[in-house]
């Protein structure tokens, strides 16, 4: 493995796989620095893209502790599967870095921050919708709750109907 610079950007590069280790800490920066994505980006234009290759999972050890690291769809909708040891840094598989890159570059991130804070919203609605269902016993959509406002309700429906 081999550092490289690109940008103000040091990254490790493994010559045998064409993978690439990331500092946690200069992956944040990368992530919130348009001019070091933009280095990512236009700095290696030359090469070949890379070319996805179906491989089997594997887990790799931190190459700072040794631990494993877990396996995390980058942004969580990235669709960029990548290799993380939260106190030390990213390994990111051949075109990996590339992927990620441009994700956050296109507005990934923020995308994808919004997306969650609208389905917590939703959730929100939810249980509020539930606790005001459950608060005048009439009970949630989907369930059967036996309670007694929703019995003696049942019961006089049954008995006006005849």
């Amino acid at each position: 493995m081999q550092w490289i610079t690109i940008g103000d950007i040091d990254l490790l590069e493994c010559e045998a796989c064409d993978g690439t280790w990331i500092e946690a800490d200069v992956f944040e920066r990368l992530c919130a620095s348009h001019e070091s994505r933009a280095a990512i980006l236009h700095g290696n234009q030359t090469s070949q893209p890379a070319v996805a290759r179906p491989q089997p999972t594997r887990y790799r050890p931190c190459l700072r502790c040794g631990t494993m690291m877990n396996r995390m769809n980058f942004g969580r909708r990235s669709g960029t599967v990548v290799d993380v040891c939260r106190g030390h840094g990213t390994f990111l598989d051949r075109g990996e870095l590339h992927q990620v890159v441009r994700f956050v570059h296109e507005g990934g991130l923020d995308r994808a921050r919004q997306a969650e804070i609208e389905e917590l919203r939703e959730e929100q609605r939810r249980l509020q919708s539930l606790q005001l269902q459950a608060g005048h016993g009439t009970p949630p959509a989907g369930s059967f709750a036996w309670d007694e406002h929703w019995f003696r309700d049942f019961m006089r429906a049954l008995i006006e109907k005849q």
